[in-house]
């Protein structure tokens, strides 16, 4: 088959993966577009990492095709696949110098030692480790090897880079920065890529689109805000942050919104925009933890009427920036608002005031 230069860059058709009787990816179409970095988003275990092997070409799916650049790779071996990798513990050859590991996949295809010396030189200014083409991994730190280990995947100018859980073993404040970092070189060279993380602040924060998975299933895709404001599921919006589930029923609608009355006797109005929604169907609401507006009920300022209601501040949890707080309603229905730190926190057993605009106020069917 002749590439295809409209095709996406990287493209998976039905693809299904299966280790005797255990199904690790079940039938995932997923299309990944040319200069793109998609992030595959799931827990451990959810077929993520087996995904990215796949294309990678260090497994063979058990059903299913695979196109990189219009072409079907299927039968092509990994060395020819022209793939840059990236993973968790580095790979680097703790025997060789930096410029050595660097040039590792140049010098498997054979290029001149003159431009070797060019690409090398240039990779290394990329990832801003300039000069340290003499020493060896153990003489730099983890942040400076995982650079290394980039400097290698992109040395070699590949169609697709892949990155498997790459930030995982660095510590918090290295994690952000590693983060900036890579999604700099990522828009800088322009290359395709595909991340795998458990991480959600990882994959909001730096994906063009994010793919949702769990137990080998594609449950959503889309762009960060997406996946994030508009979940299609319960896990999605469960996984992805700090949600608020209620059951209820749909009463009927109300103006722009829909009237829902929660089985634990409350009424919300809800954003009817996720569905087509009838009097008497039964659903979810989901709303974010940080789309509660609270504050002490005394100052009764959220007094609309609206999504407004009263409780005591049972606990709370300083977070640096935010404060999460959960907050006993007067009907006993335990719900988690976190909000910004103001100049005076509210206390464990302040009485408060909550509450939330409609627009916020996601549903879910539920059977």
């Amino acid at each position: 088959m002749e590439k295809d230069a409209a095709a996406p860059a990287v493209q998976l058709k039905g693809v299904v993966k299966r280790f005797d009787k255990v199904v690790a990816v079940e039938k995932m179409d997923l299309d990944i577009e040319e200069g793109s970095l998609v992030t595959l988003l799931g827990p451990s275990g959810c077929g993520k990492t087996t995904l990215l092997r796949i294309v990678a070409g260090l497994e063979d799916p058990t059903e299913g095709q695979i196109f990189i650049k219009g072409k079907r790779v299927n039968d092509v071996p990994i060395h020819r696949r022209n793939l840059g990798m990236i993973f968790q513990n580095y790979a680097l050859f703790p025997h060789k110098t930096i410029f050595d590991n660097v040039a590792f996949g140049l010098k498997y295809r054979n290029v001149p030692k003159a431009e070797i010396k060019k690409k090398v030189e240039k990779a290394l200014e990329m990832v801003r480790l300039p000069g340290v083409g003499n020493r060896f991994p153990s003489q730099l730190s983890g942040g400076q090897q995982q650079r290394i280990a980039m400097a290698r995947a992109i040395v070699i100018e590949p169609d697709v880079l892949l990155m498997d859980e790459p930030l995982s073993a660095l510590d918090e404040n290295l994690r952000e920065e590693m983060r900036i970092e890579v999604g700099n070189l990522q828009q800088l060279l322009g290359v395709t890529t595909i991340f795998v993380t458990h991480d959600q602040r990882e994959a909001l924060s730096m994906s063009d689109k994010v793919v949702v998975m769990k137990a080998g299933q594609k449950l959503q895709e889309g762009t960060p805000e997406e996946v994030y404001n508009n979940s299609t599921s319960h896990f999605v919006a469960d996984f992805l942050g700090h949600s608020n589930f209620d059951e209820g029923v749909v009463l009927g609608r109300e103006g722009d919104w829909l009237r829902v009355r929660l089985d634990d006797g409350h009424e919300f109005l809800a954003n009817p925009s996720s569905g087509g929604w009838s009097a008497g169907d039964r659903v979810e609401v989901v709303v974010r933890a940080q789309k509660f507006k609270i504050e002490p009920r005394a100052q009764a300022a959220l007094n609309s009427g609206i999504n407004h209601f009263y409780g005591t501040v049972k606990n709370r949890s300083y977070m640096g920036g935010e404060i999460s707080y959960f907050v006993e309603l007067e009907n006993g229905t335990m719900m988690h608002v976190i909000n910004l730190v103001v100049s005076q926190p509210l206390q464990r057993g302040e009485e408060v005031a909550v509450q939330v605009d409609p627009v916020h106020c996601r549903l879910l069917p539920k059977k």
